[in-house]
């Protein structure tokens, strides 16, 4: 890092052994790192924050679009701008729990959700998934949800793959405003 006083190198200090690499700090990352929020049991209730979103406003909860047994909500900690997840209103941990209304409304979602951030950003694809499970990923295992990460052609640039950080470009609430007013109607 160069003194803007002098333009000469300046000693980080505490970072380590100094190197050619700038640093980027993230400390807003270390709360999710920590598990901050995050449910310590597989219980309904005031631990799930997939269960507490829905009494909280559109805009203090990012929920973008509610449906009956569903909401889109943005994730707390998106991989990409946009990033959004479909969750079933009623607290169910497997895929398999889930009736045939809250399935097809799921679906739904998901068709929505991509047509949304088409509108809106212009996405190239997407990345659609859930990780059922905490072995197979899940960072609440307890409350499923569906992810809806938008990709570009070359969104994947330098950042992520040498420095493991995401360069996100828009605040969430108005991420969440752009695609409310995108969400296609049923």
């Amino acid at each position: 890092m160069l003194n803007r006083m002098t333009n000469e190198p300046e000693q980080q200090i505490g970072v380590g052994t100094p190197d050619a690499f700038q640093r980027l700090w993230t400390p807003h990352r270390m709360a999710y790192i920590q598990g901050e929020n995050k449910p310590t049991d597989s219980g309904a209730g005031d631990g799930c924050p997939f269960c507490s979103i829905p009494a909280k406003s559109d805009e203090d909860g990012l929920v973008v679009a509610r449906g009956e047994s569903v909401y889109a909500v943005l994730n707390l900690y998106p991989y990409n701008g946009g990033h959004l997840m479909i969750v079933p209103f009623r607290h169910v941990a497997d895929y398999t729990e889930l009736d045939e209304a809250e399935t097809a409304e799921l679906a739904a979602f998901t068709k929505r959700a991509m047509t949304a951030l088409r509108t809106a950003s212009g996405a190239h694809g997407f990345n659609l998934g859930m990780n059922q499970g905490a072995a197979a990923g899940a960072g609440i295992a307890a409350h499923l949800h569906q992810h809806i990460v938008p990709r570009w052609g070359g969104d994947t640039n330098f950042m992520p793959v040498t420095a493991h950080t995401k360069v996100l470009p828009q605040l969430l609430a108005d991420t969440r405003r752009m695609l409310a007013d995108a969400w296609p109607a049923a």
